[in-house]
């Protein structure tokens, strides 16, 4: 049966210009992004909602190149801490044989980045030891999953997503 085989997987571009202050790392894209061929496309994920709130925009209502724009006009970015990975089905438990993506040379390519923050325990735990090199100069941020397999309540989901906000206006004061 197909569904029960580890198959390659290959993370999105990165979303980040010159005006990114925050970028947000996830792991790798589960298969319905990857179907859709956009960053958090699964219904069930919280992440347009949870960032929507902490910046101040219902980026759920846009869609998906108006998010993206929306995003790099307010200083944020996104890409994945895995390059690519085989994994059976969409869950972090599941990943195999990953290659990392080249975060710390992306930080240092983006001059008004301030922040980093991973949505999820396995994106902070890759990414924090992929920017080790650059990390003294960026506040790096731990978030709950957005994905809906992390069970946590949205409430607290949402307490802990609001002080991406307060890393946007932190970076503005610098």
């Amino acid at each position: 049966m197909a569904a029960d085989i580890a198959v390659s997987k290959r993370c999105f571009l990165p979303v980040a210009d010159e005006r990114t202050r925050l970028l947000i790392l996830g792991s790798l894209p589960g298969d319905a992004s990857l179907a859709a061929g956009q960053y958090y496309a699964h219904p069930r994920n919280r992440f347009w909602e949870l960032l929507g709130q902490a910046i101040g925009v219902e980026l759920r209502a846009l869609d998906y190149p108006r998010r993206l724009e929306a995003l790099l006009a307010r200083g944020v970015g996104l890409w994945d801490v895995i390059a690519e990975a085989e994994r059976k089905g969409s869950l972090d438990a599941a990943i195999r044989n990953q290659t990392g993506n080249a975060l710390a040379e992306l930080a240092a390519s983006l001059p008004a980045l301030r922040a980093v923050a991973f949505n999820g325990g396995t994106a902070a735990r890759i990414g924090r030891r992929q920017l080790k090199a650059v990390a003294d100069r960026l506040q790096l941020i731990d978030l709950p999953s957005s994905s809906p397999a992390h069970t946590l309540a949205l409430a607290d989901k949402q307490r802990v997503w609001s002080s991406l906000g307060d890393a946007l206006a932190a970076a503005d004061r610098r």
